[in-house]
Formats: structure tokens, sequence, C-alpha cells
């Protein structure tokens, strides 16, 4: 009899498992440049931490974020739709005159979809959306939050942005010592220790400042890159040495999730905000542009989306903008979404227009600058006072060579514009 109610009680417990939803891990790093990685074809940064994490899922060839800068890309990730339709067109600052975006009160975010599903919600690291409430990451969805409030650290380990210190625990100003990379990385390790023995699901998003400027690298993996690539130019030495620093750190993370046992149930995802800054040594090869500009090198990123368990190795070459993935995640954990295929299926279903859009101050005086592609070819400006030029992606993904297609030209224009109108009606200010 006994044994007989052991052999149900473990039956039971085998369902349940069978059952339960995937943890979910997004990791998002800050001008990470498409041509970083050894994955993406880099010859001299090692990156062997993220090149066998992406080697385990799907591999992203043509991955765009939404916008060619920070809060704009942010923005569309954890709220799903183009920026300026969030009411944050650009950059969000604790300056007055020269902030470009107030986010909405009425739309919904990532994590706070996931409370529904049942899960605990926390960002560790960078949020860049707001100073403060309404739009702290508490207030938005997310039950847990430690990291930075700000859109950039003067010092990766003083953490102040002019002076100021935006490190928070939730609500509450921490005063934390080390480089930020190491310090969300053992947040990040913390959080998942305190809930892998829970019975409730988690979301945590953990967005990483690197590597945007300064770039600071720990002196030790500077040395290491000095000695390995002694003719390189230091601010390229430096880069190479803060992302080297950056693919250890992920390591960290996700050896912990494989020491728990978690890792082949855990959905993970890994992008980048925009492109990486070329005036400060990032590499976006084989494209052309950087951060700030609406070129394939500011707007094309690497990207992965792993789950070991479900989802086969795959590449897939089709345009995916990082927006996309607030439907796309509720998919997967709902079981609607279970292999690479219907992956596939959900990325060839989705639109074949996409829109970027970034507004600054500085010398575009607030003024707009968009571009707009159909998946093959594209129109696009990099400044307000530019017309625009079209491109054959297919052809010409470098953009060397603008095209003269009046018919084709003006169709694109005409989708530009009417997003245009549409956005006319979002505050944001």
């Amino acid at each position: 009899m006994m044994l007989r109610y052991l052999f149900l009680i473990l039956l039971l417990l085998y369902l349940l498992k069978g059952t339960s939803q995937p943890n979910v891990l997004f990791i998002l790093v800050d001008d990470l440049g498409y041509g970083e990685l050894g994955s993406y074809g880099s010859q001299n940064t090692h990156t062997p931490a993220l090149d066998d994490l992406i080697s385990d899922g799907v591999q992203f060839y043509r991955a765009y974020a939404n916008s060619t800068v920070c809060s704009p890309s942010r923005a569309s990730i954890l709220f799903g739709d183009y920026p300026d339709l969030l009411g944050v067109p650009g950059v969000i600052r604790d300056i007055p005159l020269n902030t470009w975006g107030n986010l909405r009160d009425d739309v919904v975010s990532m994590p706070a979809n996931f409370k529904k599903l049942g899960y605990q919600t926390a960002l560790v690291g960078k949020w860049h959306l707001g100073y403060e409430s309404p739009d702290l990451p508490n207030d938005r969805g997310f039950d847990f939050f430690k990291g930075f409030v700000g859109d950039m650290m003067d010092d990766y380990y003083t953490h102040l942005r002019a002076g100021v210190n935006w490190m928070r625990q939730n609500e509450r100003v921490i005063e934390p010592a080390g480089h930020a990379t190491e310090l969300f990385t053992q947040w990040a390790m913390d959080f998942i220790d305190e809930k892998a023995a829970s019975q409730q699901p988690f979301f945590l998003f953990l967005a990483y400042n690197a590597p945007h400027d300064p770039v600071q690298p720990p002196a030790e993996y500077l040395e290491r890159v000095q000695e390995r690539l002694p003719n390189v130019p230091l601010k390229r030495q430096k880069m190479i040495g803060f992302i080297e620093h950056l693919d250890a750190s992920i390591r960290e993370v996700v050896n912990k999730l494989k020491d728990l046992g978690l890792y082949e149930e855990t959905i993970i995802v890994f992008t980048s905000d925009n492109g990486g800054a070329l005036g400060h040594g990032a590499n976006n090869f084989p494209f052309n542009g950087g951060k700030g500009d609406m070129l394939e090198g500011g707007i094309r990123v690497p990207c992965s989306l792993i789950w070991k368990s479900r989802m086969e190795s795959a590449k897939i070459h089709r345009p995916f903008i990082l927006m996309d993935f607030y439907d796309l995640l509720p998919r997967l954990v709902t079981g609607e979404i279970t292999n690479s295929n219907g992956l596939a299926r959900f990325i060839d279903s989705g639109s074949d227009e996409m829109i970027w859009v970034r507004r600054e101050g500085h010398r575009f005086g607030g003024l707009a600058y968009y571009a707009i592609s159909d998946g093959r070819y594209k129109i696009l400006q990099n400044s307000p006072f530019e017309s625009f030029r079209l491109y054959d992606l297919e052809k010409d993904s470098i953009e060397l060579n603008p095209l003269q297609m009046r018919e084709m030209e003006q169709r694109l224009l005409k989708s530009v514009t009417e997003h245009i109108q549409k956005s006319g009606n979002i505050p944001w200010q």
C-alpha cells in the first residue's frame, strides 16, 4: 500500500515538473557592435562564453534594434511597440532641456505580462526609462530591481553620473563597491539562487551597461589583450578587453543556471540595444555606420534565443525586430511555440515593414530622423537635415550605392509619413 502511494506521489511530481513553465533570462548589453563576437565573425575578440551560448540556440543574422540609441530601443523591447508610439522617440535624460521622451502611463510592460502568467519578475542592471515614479522599474511590472536608473556611468567603479549616484535597490539608494559589470553579474546570480527553490518561475531582465563608454576593462583583461594584440591601437585594445570581461561575466550567470540544473529549461535571450559606438573603438563589421546612424551598423545587432530542451540550433536570416520579443516570449512560455520551426513561422507572420526613429538635441536641435525598410529596400537619413537615401539590402548591405528608384522611394516614404502622423498623437514631454 505504501509503495502504491509513493508511486502516485512520484507520478504527480513528474507530471507537475513536465507542465511547469520555463524561467526566462533576457540579457541585454549596451552598444555591442554586430562584429564583436566570434560567432558573428570577429577575428580578434575572444568571446567563448557567448559563442557557446549562441551555438546552443537560434542565431539571428538580421536582428534589428528599434532605434540607434538606448532609451527608445529599450522601450520597444519592454513595451512591444515602436518607441515614438510609446512616448520615447529619443534618449531620456535627467536634464530638462535635453531629454527626448516620457514613457506613456497606459502601456503594459513585458514583466507585467509575465506576472499575469505567475512569474516573479526582476530587473538587474540598467533601466534608463525614467528617473522618478511612475516611471521606475517597480512601477512598471518588476517585483525586484537592483541596478542603475540613469543613462550612463561616468566611471564603472564609482557609478556616478555628473556627480549623482543613480544606483538603487528597488527605490532605495545604494552605494555598492566594485566594477558595475561584476556587480550586476553577482546580483543576477543572487536572484537566481534565491528563486531556484521556488515553485514559481522567474523572469529576469539582466541589462548590462557594458560595453557603453567609458570603456573600462579591469587591468588584467586589458593586459591580456595587449599581450595578444600588441599592434592594435589602444582604443581598440580597451574595447576588446571590455567585451571579453563582459563575456566572462555572462559565463558566470549561465554557469549558475547549469549548476542549479535550470539551464535546459530556461529560455535565454541575448542581444544589444543598438550598434557599437565607432568613436570608442567598436566593430560593426561588415556594415557601415555605428551607434547614432540609421545605417545597418547602427541598428543591426547580434541576437540569439536559446531554449536548450525545446529548440534545436538554427540560423535565421529573415529580418526580426527586437520589439517582437514582447509577443514571442509569452507564446513560448505558454507552449504556443515550442521549437525552432514554430519560431520561424512566427517571424514569417510578422510585418515586412520596420521603422526606426531617433529624436535628439545637440546638433540636431530636438528634431527627429528616420529609416524604414520592407526587408529588402530601405530608405534612411542619418540626421534630420539629410534627404532620404534608398538602398537594396540584398545587393548592398554595406549601403555604399544609393539607388534612384522613385516609385520604391515614394512607397516607403509614404509609409514613414503615415507613421509620423500616427506618432504625432503621442506626447513625449
